[in-house]
């Protein structure tokens, strides 16, 4: 890949939808608090996404693939209009969705911390969900009720 301007990619999603994890911060601690919060937060996923830049600069082998390629190509095929498929297709859609699962896992897992949690809940992920614009099409699929999760 070209070298050029591509020093540490942005983190997908980062348009401010974060937690607030003071609701209405009222005193200089709190607002400190918001503030060093959000600021780990950014971190955590702008060192994330570069790891994954990082990883893909460096893979060689793009058939050994964690997600089954087989069940992607048939998912693709459920549409009726799909009639080939390329064989880098299927390679490209495992590892977006390894991306997009490792992206969700890291915001849901964020909340449960904040919960002082160390098991990720349905809910964990539910609110990743309600908290991120990039994640507002799944809003209908997962129910974003805070009540107790199961786990």
């Amino acid at each position: 890949m070209d070298q050029q301007n591509h020093n540490t990619p942005q983190a997908i999603g980062d348009g401010g939808s974060l937690p607030n994890p003071v609701a209405g911060a009222a005193t200089p601690y709190q607002a400190t608090y918001q503030h060093f919060y959000h600021q780990q937060q950014q971190q955590e996923l702008r060192t994330l996404w570069a790891n994954q830049y990082r990883e893909i600069e460096q893979t060689k082998d793009f058939k050994n693939q964690n997600l089954p390629l087989a069940r992607i190509k048939k998912i693709m095929k459920a549409d009726e209009d799909v009639k080939m498929i390329a064989a880098e297709a299927p390679v490209v859609f495992a590892r977006a969705c390894e991306m997009f699962i490792l992206q969700l896992t890291q915001k849901g897992w964020t909340h449960a911390v904040k919960n002082k949690r160390r098991t990720l809940q349905k809910n964990d992920i539910a609110a990743a969900i309600g908290q991120t614009d990039i994640f507002d099409f799944l809003v209908d699929i997962i129910p974003t009720t805070e009540g107790g999760g199961e786990g």
